[in-house]
């Protein structure tokens, strides 16, 4: 029963902080339509266009505010919340205004809002994309109409990208399995991916595989299972990890789950069959009920990625690229069309040995929180 009431208690908490989140952009919309951030006393001369399909009119006000819109997949995910709080609370900070809405991993109202926010004159578009392919039309739409584009975590694919700020999605996948194969050097493995449509869950899986290959080369480990898990549903996650274990009447060695929601929702397959705390599993973004499972013993471990981090560095290159500036970029990452010039933040391991001493020191999650199902 304390694990259950922890579920209800942590959905209850993240419904909440959507709704904060949810009311936040409905504040930043209204501030928005005042043309000054809120005072609504003055009325900018602006400047006009057309974004190229002549859908709508592009109206950028001449008052010398630097303008950064963030169009964001969805806040689905807990960790989503943070980013979407974080970036504008970074992009506040360096005097610019922050417009952000969500398009709840739909591709039509994502392209309908990146739309608006061309049409409202941002200076800089940051992108969250739901369907990596699908936003390639959003950047040529807002090149056309002066606009630098920012590929925010998730690369868009097959498009003239200016700058891709994300956490080297590929390590993160080599860290999971490096972690998993410490503990299971041979067996029969799962994994548990993200969606298709997500460049990242590519990534993560190359990360992945790149572990474990020289493993199934060797005859050591077999993946009995591979599925993708479409907009990262815990559900069909869970789904899956159960059809997983019928195929293989239970004898699982190890599952790699592509972040901390399809991880939970492997574990609940799991405890039905007994097995939760007793196959380890992996996952990432440091959620707070993946914190709580690692120190309750039913998850391996997570890849805690320090959202504060890439928010502020994000902000600064958005405002950077707004002033006409050349950000930098550490690297390049080919998205299909073009090498982008990249910043990839290093992302960081966390199992039961150092929880304390990462996500909650960092101040992501209070060791109130984590540990407040776990026997004193």
């Amino acid at each position: 029963m304390p694990e259950r009431s922890g579920k209800w208690k942590a959905a209850g908490r993240r419904l909440l902080q959507a709704a904060a989140a949810a009311l936040a952009v409905l504040v930043l919309w209204a501030l928005a339509a005042l043309g000054n951030g809120g005072g609504g006393t003055h009325s900018p001369a602006p400047h006009s266009g057309e974004i190229p399909d002549g859908s709508r009119k592009v109206v950028r006000p001449d008052d010398g505010i630097i303008r950064v819109g963030l169009t964001m997949d969805t806040l689905q995910e807990e960790r989503w919340i943070k980013d979407m709080e974080l970036l504008g609370q970074a992009v506040g900070a360096l005097g610019a205004e922050y417009l952000a809405m969500t398009a709840d991993s739909d591709d039509a109202k994502q392209l309908e809002q990146a739309e608006t926010l061309i049409a409202m004159g941002v200076d800089v578009l940051v992108i969250v994309p739901h369907d990596a392919e699908a936003m390639a039309t959003v950047v040529n739409k807002a090149h056309a109409a002066g606009i630098k584009v920012l590929s925010y975590d998730r690369l868009v694919r097959n498009a003239d990208v200016d700058l891709y700020v994300s956490f080297d999605s590929e390590r993160v996948g080599e860290l999971m399995a490096e972690s998993i194969t410490k503990r299971v050097p041979a067996g029969k493995y799962v994994y548990i991916g993200g969606p298709e449509t997500d460049y990242n869950a590519h990534l993560v899986k190359k990360g992945v595989y790149n572990v474990l290959q020289p493993y199934i080369d060797r005859g050591e480990i077999t993946v009995v299972f591979d599925q993708w898990t479409p907009d990262w549903m815990p559900a069909i996650a869970r789904d899956n990890m159960r059809i997983a274990l019928e195929k293989n009447d239970g004898r699982i060695d190890a599952v790699i789950a592509g972040n901390d929601g399809t991880a939970g929702g492997a574990i609940e397959a799991l405890a039905d069959w007994g097995l939760a705390g007793t196959v380890p599993v992996a996952g990432q973004d440091a959620e707070l009920a993946a914190a709580q499972r690692i120190v309750q013993g039913t998850q391996t471990m997570t890849v805690y990625k320090p959202i504060r981090q890439l928010a502020e560095v994000a902000a600064e290159l958005a405002v950077m690229m707004a002033k006409g500036e050349t950000p930098r970029a550490d690297r390049f990452v080919n998205n299909g069309k073009i090498d982008v010039p990249s910043v990839l933040l290093t992302p960081i391991a966390v199992d039961a040995s150092n929880i304390d001493d990462t996500i909650i020191a960092d101040g992501f999650h209070s060791r109130e929180d984590v540990y407040q199902f776990v026997e004193p």
